[in-house]
């Protein structure tokens, strides 16, 4: 049971915080970064065509990255769905036994790590061109199609950031709670006191059957009265 569960966690962190998934994850961001921008371009040609080819420019430029965009935005949702699901699925493996041999090589510190640096610094530059890029701009010289190519972008990285920050946090909290937290048991020490009159149960009368011989009727009944008199001699006897 330990082994099958050491497999199935295995290939679940794998899953959740892997090479794989940091890889798969920047290069939908990615693509989704060259579709906003093959939209702002279209943008940018519309607004400053100043024939006919350029428009057309503008179009082909719009339906190319709508064609780019939409695909990585949509599977890039798919796969933060999918890390949830795998979260529920590493709480539910993990709850089933501890074993720390094993559990010490699911801990990944490094990878964590490596997905909140990046995930920060990421985020750090989309935050940037979402807002210094818009605040630098400059009516005349900057068009309406250049700041929102800047602020796609600018979000794309800014979610992007997000997703990993929070699939780096959810594993070290997964890490803490499941594989290095302890459960408390019930001490066992304690004397059992009745309610009724706070006793201890170690003062009770024992129960009929459990090998103690309970007093008799008539002992109890002549140990409750009093002594029957004692009668004098005869003397006459």
């Amino acid at each position: 049971m330990l082994a099958d569960r050491a497999v199935v966690l295995g290939e679940l962190v794998k899953m959740h915080v892997g090479p794989g998934r940091l890889g798969l994850l920047w290069m939908w961001a990615a693509l989704a970064a060259v579709g906003w921008g093959l939209v702002g371009s279209g943008v940018v040609f519309i607004e400053q065509a100043a024939d006919f080819f350029s428009g057309i420019a503008g179009v082909v430029s719009l339906v190319i990255g709508a064609g780019v965009l939409i695909p990585a935005v949509v599977l890039g949702c798919v796969g933060v769905f999918r890390d949830r699901k795998v979260r529920v699925l590493l709480d539910a493996w993990g709850a089933l036994d501890r074993d720390p041999e094993r559990d010490r090589r699911l801990r990944m510190p490094g990878m964590g790590l490596t997905w909140l640096l990046l995930s920060f610094a990421l985020g750090a530059v989309g935050l940037a061109l979402c807002f210094i890029g818009p605040a630098s701009a400059r009516p005349g010289r900057e068009t309406y199609g250049l700041v929102a190519l800047e602020m796609g972008v600018g979000m794309v990285a800014w979610l992007t950031a997000l997703a990993g920050g929070v699939t780096a946090l959810a594993h070290r909290r997964w890490v803490v709670r499941v594989l290095m937290g302890g459960g408390s048991g019930t001490g066992t020490g304690a004397a059992l006191v009745s309610p009724a009159d706070g006793r201890s149960a170690s003062s009770a009368p024992p129960p009929p059957g459990s090998g103690t011989p309970s007093p008799s009727p008539d002992r109890s009944a002549s140990s409750g009265g009093a002594a029957p008199p004692v009668r004098p001699p005869n003397p006459a006897s």
